[in-house]
């Protein structure tokens, strides 16, 4: 009976406010959460978590050691992905960010996947005034999934950004290296050392700033990193 009227309810509160997807627009069905079975069936996954030789882990090749690198989804100007970053970055939604953690996790989980072993879950920091001003890390909320699906801990603690830097828009790789390469520290060695750390960002386009953050963590004693986006630009 109880469950009657708890289901009774959500289905009136819907009829008001209904839970949308935030692909198609289209109202979500039970079961669905964010974003539709239809949508998140047609994002384009890169599946990366099963090759060890992936293309974003050949960014990485000879500038920092790195047990293995994912991103979850292929992103392009205009595509559906594209989309949900907006909606996670610049509209609040978090629940997207926790959402997508918990995807990526789910296939994180699986045998042959090349990513295991982990100890701490850590997101990309932003810089105090960012945070200030957005009033959170859209990185935080996919770590969050992450670590709900690997059971695997997080912490927003261990690393901070030191000074800003400025929009990545339009530098060279090279450029993009030196504005992103002091800006990094870790703020508690305890947390991080002897363990190893997944680094966690929303999306990549030459990989500098997670470059830096990585190199940043491995200055740490007997760690090891490996590294997962949302998404991921050619």
């Amino acid at each position: 009976m109880v469950t009657f009227l708890k289901d009774s309810f959500s289905d009136f509160f819907d009829l008001f406010y209904p839970n949308i997807c935030l692909g198609c627009s289209r109202k979500l069905l039970r079961g669905e959460d964010v974003i539709c079975f239809r949508c998140e069936s047609e994002l384009p996954q890169t599946r990366h978590w099963l090759q060890t030789d992936n293309s974003l882990m050949k960014r990485f090749w000879g500038r920092v050691a790195l047990q293995g690198a994912a991103s979850l989804y292929q992103f392009h100007k205009g595509n559906e992905v594209q989309h949900l970053l907006h909606e996670l970055k610049y509209r609040g939604r978090q629940e997207v960010g926790e959402h997508l953690g918990k995807v990526l996790g789910n296939q994180l989980k699986q045998e042959n996947s090349t990513i295991k072993n982990l100890d701490l879950i850590v997101p990309v920091p932003l810089h105090w005034k960012k945070l200030k001003t957005r009033g959170y890390n859209q990185c935080d909320s996919f770590a969050k999934g992450l670590s709900l699906a690997l059971d695997v801990p997080w912490t927003s603690t261990a690393l901070e950004r030191r000074h800003e830097n400025i929009s990545q828009t339009k530098k060279k790789r090279y450029d993009r290296w030196g504005n992103v390469a002091e800006i990094f520290a870790v703020s508690d060695e305890e947390q991080l050392k002897g363990k190893h750390i997944l680094l966690v960002d929303d999306v990549v386009t030459t990989g500098a700033t997670s470059e830096a953050c990585l190199q940043t963590i491995l200055k740490t004693e007997n760690t090891r990193a490996s590294f997962v986006a949302i998404a991921s630009a050619k």
